[in-house]
């Protein structure tokens, strides 16, 4: 039995038709009836049941459809390992990522990228926190990045990296000139956080919850940007990771206090649908994403 006539057989199935079939594989109707007629003969029982207006299968025609399948599936997946393997790495990686990730800690990997494998495409999209974990199950991303990161299933987890969060203020602000800075000292001064279901402004909460500390909000903003926006023009202090203010710092439009208090870190995980087949490409950019992680 050859997978020609498997895939005869589901063409006429999907179809409901002999004729459409023959269509689809170039060969005559002719050619398809006797391939059928040959399954029939190798089960030694009906497989299709035809009318004057549709074929359909029976219920042994029903398993063998499912099955035929997932084996012409399997084989494609299998042809299309074989042909990358003997080809230059090229393609799109699909990558969907919070905002502050892809904007201010891929462009190293990107370069890097860039120069090991250039026919490589790297496409980011900008998403919420929630809409990352979605387009990884549904297949809309071949790799997501989310800030901490929460066990999901049909997601696997692979840690990334750990942020440094620091209470960011404009160079006029009374704790620009000292050292670093006790989370006393931040309660009660206006404070422009993320939205309430960001995990990023859950995990800040907490961090003073377990001192028995309570943040008071002024402002709520749904980007890492915006609030750096705010807080130049003096409307608050704010918590964010330093790589997403970096730039400021070293410009001068924004000065970033370290915590006395330990554990004002931020993780960043990555995700890929579990059992999922990544492509050479995908393969190349996750590869990139841990010997990053490996050299920080």
């Amino acid at each position: 039995m050859q997978l020609e006539s498997l895939k005869m057989f589901v063409d006429v199935v999907e179809t409901g038709s002999f004729s459409r079939a023959a269509q689809l594989n170039h060969v005559t109707q002719s050619a398809v009836s006797q391939q059928i007629r040959a399954l029939e003969t190798r089960y030694e029982q009906r497989l299709l049941s035809r009318s004057a207006r549709q074929v359909t299968p029976t219920p042994s025609g029903e398993r063998l459809f499912r099955g035929c399948k997932e084996i012409l599936a399997r084989f494609s997946e299998v042809e299309a390992e074989i042909r990358e393997q003997a080809t230059e790495i090229t393609g799109a990686c699909n990558i969907s990522c919070i905002y502050s990730v892809g904007l201010h800690e891929l462009h190293s990997i990107q370069k890097d990228l860039l120069r090991t494998h250039p026919r490589v495409n790297l496409r980011l999209n900008y998403r919420r926190s929630d809409q990352v974990y979605d387009d990884v199950i549904l297949g809309a991303a071949d790799i997501g990045l989310a800030a901490y990161p929460q066990p999901r299933a049909g997601v696997d987890l692979i840690p990334f990296r750990e942020d440094r969060l620091a209470l960011v203020v404009p160079p006029s602000h009374p704790l620009a000139g000292k050292g670093k800075v006790s989370m006393q000292a931040v309660v009660g001064l206006p404070f422009i956080a993320f939205d309430r279901e960001a995990p990023s402004r859950k995990g800040i909460d907490k961090l003073f919850r377990d001192k028995n500390l309570e943040l008071n909000p002024t402002m709520e903003m749904d980007n890492v940007e915006t609030i750096k926006r705010a807080v130049e023009l003096g409307l608050g202090v704010s918590i964010l990771p330093l790589p997403a203010v970096q730039q400021e710092v070293n410009g001068g439009t924004l000065v970033a206090k370290s915590f006395v208090e330990p554990g004002f870190t931020r993780p960043i995980g990555i995700l890929v649908r579990k059992g999922k087949y990544l492509s050479r490409a995908s393969q190349a950019v996750l590869d990139s994403f841990k010997a990053s992680r490996a050299e920080d």
